[in-house]
C-alpha cells in the first residue's frame, strides 16, 4: 500500500517536461554559433533569441506583420509549427529567402523534444529593432 501511493502521488502526477537544444549561426561575419540547452516549448524562436540576448530584428513587434526576424531553419523543421499563407506571403518580401526560410516569431516550439538550428541573416543591413 505505501508502494502504490508513493506511485499514485509522484508517477501519475509527475509532468513530463520536453526541452530543446537550439543552435543558432550567424551569417554575420565575426560571430560564433550558439547553443541553448533546455529550452521549454510553447514560446517563438524570436522569443527564445531575445530573451538570451541575441540579436534578430523584429520591427513589427513580432506579430507577423514583416519580414526582419527571418532566418532559415537549418534543422528541426518538423519541431515547430507550420508555415502559415501569411508568414509565406511575408517570407516573399524578405532579403534572400530560400526554401527554409521562417520569421521567427512564427516559428513555435512545438511540445516536444529535440535539436534546432537555425541561421541568421547578416542583422547589420537592417534598421530598427
Amino acid at each position: 500500500m505505501i508502494l502504490w501511493n508513493w506511485y499514485f502521488h509522484v508517477g501519475l502526477h509527475s509532468e513530463t517536461i520536453h526541452m530543446y537544444n537550439i543552435t543558432f549561426k550567424f551569417e554575420q561575419k565575426g560571430l560564433e554559433p550558439i547553443t541553448l540547452k533546455n529550452i521549454e516549448s510553447d514560446q517563438s524562436i524570436l522569443e527564445v533569441a531575445l530573451k538570451n540576448h541575441i540579436e534578430l530584428h523584429h520591427n513589427c513587434g513580432g506579430v507577423c506583420a514583416c519580414s526582419t526576424c527571418h532566418l532559415y531553419v537549418e534543422q528541426g523543421d518538423n519541431l515547430i509549427e507550420e508555415l502559415s499563407d501569411k508568414e509565406e506571403d511575408f517570407i516573399d518580401r524578405a532579403v534572400n529567402p530560400r526554401i527554409n526560410s521562417r520569421l521567427g516569431c512564427q516559428c513555435m516550439l512545438l511540445d516536444g523534444a529535440g535539436n534546432i538550428t537555425v541561421t541568421l541573416p547578416d542583422q547589420t543591413q537592417f534598421l530598427g529593432e
